[in-house]
């Protein structure tokens, strides 16, 4: 039940943070400047990095080695089977991203504030995943400091990303003439599946133990996916773009930082 309760704390965290970002609707009327949403948008995207490699692929192949196996097959074909699966998830689910005119997946008769949430729900599946197993491995190891401080500072991480990215559903949606109230419903729902996916992926690897360091990687593999097909592009759309560089390399830095000192 520990890692469950732990993946659930954690999951919670970062669901709460993009509950506080959409409620900015009440406080603010227009949409994100467009500059700061570039910073935003590459600032995940560098958490997102740095979270892949720190705290998802090194303890992969780190577990995998503790038991005797090779640390680079699980990592790398977990890695691969995140890619797929976003891949896959990317074709089927229709949802349109904030800039776009044409929605993406399958063909559907949902509203436009319906494929709107959509696609940033889509973003938010290996984010709950990530900072579920994390928390899944402390437990595992017995609340080992070193563990539980590298899941702490990754729901943090993912937190702080979580804030702006709240922010940046429930402001255009409001922009599109729904109530204030809606449009907070929608952003802070948006996050949810961070909780979902994240006990979920607990429940797996609790019941078949070695498959966590493929877990562990499955998620990089999937974050690996939205930040280079998502949110870089986007981070990097109209002129001066040079922005968007700046909030990856911050978020990269912000997210090693974090991962190193209190891991």
């Amino acid at each position: 039940m520990q890692p469950i309760l732990w993946a659930s704390i954690g999951t919670g965290f970062t669901f709460l943070m993009t509950t506080l970002g959409a409620a900015m609707v009440f406080f603010f009327w227009k949409a994100v400047n467009a500059k700061i949403q570039r910073i935003f948008l590459g600032f995940a995207a560098g958490v997102m990095i740095a979270a892949s490699v720190w705290s998802l692929l090194i303890p992969a192949i780190e577990e995998a080695e503790s038991t005797g196996g090779i640390g680079w097959i699980p990592a790398a074909g977990g890695f691969v089977l995140g890619i797929a699966f976003l891949m896959l998830m990317d074709v089927l689910l229709p949802h349109l991203h904030l800039d776009a005119n044409k929605p993406e997946g399958l063909k559907s008769s949902w509203k436009r504030t319906t494929l709107l949430v959509l696609a940033v729900t889509l973003h938010n599946i290996p984010e709950g995943m990530a900072v579920g197993l994390s928390f899944a491995l402390a437990a595992q190891h017995g609340g080992d400091s070193a563990t539980l401080s590298a899941a702490m500072a990754l729901a943090l991480g993912i937190g702080i990303q979580n804030f702006p990215e709240g922010a940046a559903i429930s402001l255009p949606l409001r922009q599109e003439g729904i109530s204030p109230k809606r449009a907070f419903l929608y952003g802070s729902m948006s996050g949810i599946v961070e909780p979902i996916f994240g006990i979920l992926v607990v429940l797996i690897a609790g019941s078949i133990q070695p498959l966590m360091p493929w877990l562990l990687s499955f998620a990089a593999g999937a974050m690996m996916y939205v930040v280079v097909e998502e949110l870089i592009p986007e981070a990097h759309l109209g002129e001066h773009s040079n922005v968007g560089t700046l909030g990856v390399m911050s978020g990269f830095l912000i997210m090693m930082i974090l991962d190193v000192a209190l891991g």
